[in-house]
C-alpha cells in the first residue's frame, strides 16, 4: 500500500477512538451523547465529571500526537520531506475525531485532537493558539468562541512565525484543519450570534 494512504488510514483510525464516549460509558454507565451538548469531547464530558473531562482532553490530544510522531519518524527515513506526511497524519487524525466510523461519523469538534496533532510540528503556532484561547475565554467567557478564534488564527500565526518548516503543503493542512474545526462549531456560531450560547463559569462560589 502507498505510504501516504497507509498513514492517512492509520491516523484516521487513531483519531477516531472516542475516548470521551468510552470513559463515560465505562465509569458512569451512561451515553455522553445523551447529555449536555451531546458532544463526545472534553468540554461536555467535564459536565459529567471534571476528572473524566481532563482524561478525555489528554487522551484526545495523545491520539493525535502519536500518529504524527510516528509519521514524522517514518517520513525521515522514507520520503524527501517528512513534514508533508506528518501534516497529512495530523489532518487525518482530526478528521477521525470529528467523523469517527464507530459512532456513525458523529464525533467531537476536534480542538483537543488538533492541539495534540500540531504541537509536535508547529509548537510556536500552537502556543499562540493557546494564548488566544485563554484570552478569549477569560474576556468573553465563551469556550466555543475561544476555540473558534484560536483555530482561525493558527495557520496565520504559523506562517508569520515561520513555524511550518518551509512546507506549503503543511500550511494547507493547517488551514484545512482549522476550517474543519470551525465548521464543526456551526451550531455554537449560531448561538453566539443569537446570544444564547452558554458562558463558562468557575466552580468557585
Amino acid at each position: 500500500m502507498n505510504l501516504y494512504l497507509l498513514t492517512a488510514a492509520l491516523s484516521y483510525l487513531s483519531g477516531s477512538i472516542p475516548f470521551g464516549y468510552l470513559l463515560v460509558r465505562l465509569f458512569r454507565g451512561e451515553d455522553i451523547r445523551a447529555s449536555g451538548s451531546g458532544n463526545i469531547g472534553a468540554t461536555n464530558v467535564s459536565r459529567k465529571s471534571p476528572g473524566l473531562g481532563l482524561a478525555t482532553l489528554l487522551l484526545d490530544a495523545l491520539k493525535g500526537l502519536v500518529p504524527v510522531l510516528l509519521a514524522l519518524e517514518l517520513g525521515k527515513r522514507s520520503v524527501n520531506n517528512p513534514y508533508v506526511i506528518a501534516s497529512l497524519a495530523a489532518f487525518c487524525a482530526i478528521v477521525g475525531h470529528i467523523f469517527p466510523v464507530w459512532l456513525r461519523f458523529r464525533g467531537g469538534k476536534g480542538v483537543a485532537t488538533g492541539l495534540g496533532t500540531w504541537i509536535a510540528l508547529a509548537p510556536r503556532g500552537v502556543l499562540v493558539m493557546v494564548v488566544v484561547f485563554v484570552i478569549m475565554v477569560a474576556v468573553f467567557r465563551y469556550i466555543s468562541l475561544g476555540s473558534i478564534t484560536a483555530a482561525a488564527i493558527f495557520p496565520a500565526a504559523a506562517r508569520v512565525l515561520h513555524d511550518y518548516h518551509d512546507t506549503p503543503a503543511m500550511l494547507g493542512f493547517m488551514a484545512a484543519s482549522s476550517l474543519l474545526i470551525i465548521a464543526k462549531h456551526h451550531r455554537n456560531i449560531g448561538r453566539l450570534m443569537a446570544g444564547t450560547e452558554s458562558r463558562f463559569r468557575s466552580r468557585r462560589k
